[in-house]
């Protein structure tokens, strides 16, 4: 078995182990799983489409996007990414429902930053009524949840993210923290049970013969109440004076000072729990900013590869058809990004604007030179920013020493000595480069003269 064969069997293991794992709902384990077959071969377009809809089924749908994109840009026609995306552009309403989902999700984040739970959890209610299957939005509301303390609220919210992803890390995480939330608080109310019952019996049990006998423990205070009251008075009048001389008053102040000690130790033990809590919070709130932060560029990203992608395949047809002018399609193309285009996108545009592109570098220089001529700079300055997007060492840096000229005649000095240095820099030993010295240098030799 050859190395490639080898890897085509790694990739369709993974992605075996992947749809196994997403038919049980384990969709954090799906994700790593799939990710792994496409590090072996990332044309798998079964692994890639189904990553897509593993993502789509946690509530990313800009990931899920940016997947059956790059899989149609590996398979363009008979794959069915082509269904799931026709199907998301179909329902405009519903995506434009999950953006503000999203937004929300974002804003969310900015009132957590600046304590505002309150805003933060009405925010992430709106986000997942729209968006019902956002696992993020959840685990967000649970955290929150968890640090106003409203503990039940925090349950609801994680059993949900729970059937959607079974065995995400997060979810998980926060599923233990409440059992062990839950945990410490019977603890505390066993206790405080306990010392109750110490402190206050309820009853007295006693056998006689074969008998166990139940009953209230009688108030010694109660039975023999004429009784006490006599001594206590004896006693207060013979012992009074020296109580409060000798116990009463020192016994008050060590209490005093004990119940303050009491409380500094409580305290204490209070801000330093609240301060380790408030980090743990910061560095959950870090990474869901982290996290927000790379779909909003992911979703960027998917956006700029569909428009690039959807603009090379409609000049495409146009220009094989021969019904569109080059100004029109010079004007599409300088919308594209090449670098987010695939590899059937990036060849037809690289054959288009390499038939293109020099033609219109050609026309639109001529052009310059007579509106420069004429001293219309403004429109030379556009015709030849145009030429600078196209190819910007057009004739070994000529335009854009044409470029530099026309910015120091109409007196933007600053955006011409811009120009001027890089044609220097980037085209060396050329006759731009020359002129460009000496247009430094004049300029140079006029600031001497005028500080004499």
């Amino acid at each position: 078995m050859d190395y490639t064969t080898k890897l085509v069997y790694q990739s369709n293991y993974w992605y075996n182990d992947g749809l196994k794992k997403a038919n049980i709902r384990d969709l954090s384990g799906a994700i790593t799983s799939l990710k792994k077959s496409l590090q072996y071969n990332r044309a798998n377009i079964a692994a890639r489409n189904l990553l897509g809809l593993v993502y789509y089924g946690r509530g990313d749908v800009v990931e899920a996007l940016v997947e059956w994109i790059l899989s149609k840009n590996f398979q363009s026609h008979e794959n069915i990414a082509n269904y799931y995306i026709q199907k998301v552009k179909e329902q405009k309403d519903e995506l434009e429902t999950i953006n503000q989902a999203i937004k929300r999700y974002n804003q969310a984040l900015t009132y957590c930053y600046q304590r505002g739970e309150d805003l933060a959890i009405i925010q992430l209610k709106k986000a997942v009524e729209a968006h019902p299957t956002y696992v993020k939005a959840y685990q967000l509301m649970t955290l929150l949840y968890i640090q106003t303390e409203q503990y039940s609220k925090a349950r609801q919210a994680i059993r949900v993210a729970h059937k959607l992803d079974k065995t995400d890390a997060i979810t998980l995480r926060y599923m233990h923290e409440l059992n062990q939330v839950r945990k410490s608080r019977n603890v505390r109310i066993k206790e405080e049970d306990k010392k109750k019952k110490r402190k206050n019996p309820q009853t007295v049990t006693y056998n006689i013969g074969n008998e166990t006998i139940i009953q209230p423990v009688s108030s010694g205070l109660k039975d023999n109440a004429g009784l006490h009251t006599v001594i206590n008075i004896i006693l207060g009048v013979i012992m009074g004076v020296a109580v409060m001389a000798f116990l009463v008053i020192p016994t008050l102040n060590a209490s005093k000072q004990d119940k303050v000690n009491e409380q500094t130790v409580k305290f204490s033990d209070q801000i330093a729990t609240q301060k380790a809590q408030i980090s743990a919070l910061k560095k959950e709130l870090e990474e869901y900013r982290s996290t927000s932060e790379e779909t909003q560029n992911a979703q960027a990203t998917a956006e700029s590869t569909q428009d690039s992608y959807e603009i090379v395949m409609n000049i495409n047809s146009h220009y094989q058809a021969g019904d569109m002018s080059n100004e029109a399609m010079l004007e599409e193309l300088l919308k594209v990004n090449p670098d987010s285009l695939g590899t059937v996108g990036r060849e037809k545009f690289e054959s288009i604007t390499g038939e293109l592109y020099p033609r219109m570098c050609e026309n639109l220089y001529a052009t310059s030179q007579n509106n420069y001529n004429v001293a219309n700079y403004d429109m030379a300055i556009t015709n030849l920013e145009t030429i600078m997007k196209m190819d910007e060492g057009y004739s070994d840096g000529a335009a854009m020493l044409l470029l530099a000229q026309s910015y120091e005649k109409k007196g933007e000095q600053d955006q011409a000595n811009i120009r001027y240095q890089k044609i220097i820099e980037a085209y060396p030993e050329t006759d731009a480069a020359a002129s460009a010295q000496e247009a430094l240098d004049a300029q140079n030799s006029g600031k001497k003269k005028t500080e004499e």
